[in-house]
């Protein structure tokens, strides 16, 4: 019995399901948490209740506006992030002139949350999607610039020399060799990224106003509509998953010759 168990995580089929028993668990002991009076139900409703709400919410118009602005705001930012860190992670990561002139910068600006930059996006954008699209784009860049550049500078160097022994350029090796293979960690930072654009974008909605989920969140919030607060908290939840799954999904589909998808096992 015990070694079917611990051979369930090894299959696609029973890593869902084990995590469909998870799941299970966490809503049975969020029901019973304020059935029990462990927690004031004003406070905190059951499940069934924010679960039902929710349900409501996706009859309306009003909610899939919010999502589809959230989703755009992060969309567009991470979009501008990834072309903006994929070429400077090149250009750094192939260029020794490059990385002395840029590291100090990059190295000062990297550790900023993008969330405390929403007074200046505020101030230079006001309440808009591009003061969205601007905080995505900052707090998604440093990880594709840092994912390149490691994977530039991963390259085989045999594989360069050989590059170099054919009379490619410069830019040549950088389009066939390191480029090709700096994918897979282009890759993982996408599909990190994805996931701290969304965080992003919901922060700065639920700070800055800006239309979305995160703005729908606070409104329920001020009006006293719990339920609804918590069944907009839950639908993020649920759009931050769904994120995760397409660009594991897409990683998996564009990268299944690497050894990384080979070797099995969701990440």
């Amino acid at each position: 019995m015990a070694a079917r168990l611990n051979a369930l995580p090894r299959t696609r089929s029973g890593s869902l399901l084990l995590g469909a028993v998870g799941i299970a668990l966490a809503l049975l002991l969020w029901q019973l948490a304020p059935a029990l009076g462990l927690v004031d139900s004003d406070n905190l409703p059951g499940a069934s209740a924010v679960l039902s709400e929710l349900a409501s919410l996706a009859g309306t118009d009003a909610f899939w506006s919010a999502v589809g602005s959230t989703l755009a705001g992060a969309g567009l930012g991470l979009a501008i992030a990834v072309v903006a860190g994929v070429a400077l992670g090149v250009l750094m990561g192939s260029s020794t002139i490059a990385w002395h002139a840029l590291r100090p910068t990059v190295e000062f600006l990297r550790p900023v949350p993008g969330v405390a930059l929403i007074p200046v996006a505020i101030l230079v954008f006001g309440p808009s999607m591009q003061s969205d699209v601007f905080l995505v784009a900052f707090g998604c860049v440093w990880v594709m610039l840092i994912q390149t550049l490691y994977g530039v500078r991963d390259v085989d160097e045999v594989a360069l020399q050989t590059a170099r022994s054919y009379g490619l350029t410069h830019a040549q090796r950088i389009r066939w060799v390191q480029l090709p293979s700096s994918l897979p960690y282009i890759a993982t930072g996408l599909r990190i990224s994805s996931s701290i654009a969304l965080i992003v974008a919901v922060t700065a909605e639920l700070v800055a106003g800006n239309a979305g989920l995160g703005k729908s969140i606070s409104l329920a919030q001020s009006v006293g509509q719990t339920e609804e607060m918590y069944a907009l908290i839950v639908a993020a939840g649920i759009l931050g998953i769904a994120v995760h799954v397409v660009f594991g999904g897409l990683e998996r589909r564009f990268l299944h010759w690497h050894q990384s998808q080979r070797a099995g096992g969701d990440r």
